[in-house]
């Protein structure tokens, strides 16, 4: 299984970014082979609008299947849904930890968005 971090920077120690839209990136982790990459959001960064709507579509089509972040808007929590990904919010931490609490199972999906629409925090 696939899994995206929402991060700051670029490999497993960087922190979690508590944004979707505007994260500057995703580390992309497989469970099943321990093996990740990084894909790139800073087309996002500053969208005037959209941000979450174009990050979350990336990272369905980067064949995710989760999502681990601070915060999740409404847009952004729309279109993963509609991928069939699921959203774990209010993760903090390294990268590494939000892999380890995830494969641990102490992680819960969310219900809906965590934020409202115009936050701006840019989710």
């Amino acid at each position: 299984m696939k899994i995206a971090i929402t991060t700051s920077g670029k490999n497993l120690d960087a922190p979690v970014d508590p944004r979707v839209g505007r994260a500057k990136s995703f580390v992309i982790y497989d469970t099943d082979s321990g093996k990740w990459s990084v894909l790139d959001n800073a087309q996002n960064l500053n969208a005037a609008q959209g941000a979450g709507i174009q990050a979350a579509t990336s990272v369905v089509k980067a064949g995710a299947e989760a999502v681990l972040t601070g915060n999740c808007g409404p847009k952004a929590f729309a279109t993963l849904s509609a991928g069939k990904v699921k959203v774990y919010t209010a993760v903090s931490g390294t990268v590494r930890e939000a892999v380890e609490r995830f494969l641990s199972g102490t992680l819960q999906p969310a219900a809906q968005a965590s934020v409202g629409e115009h936050s701006g925090m840019g989710l």
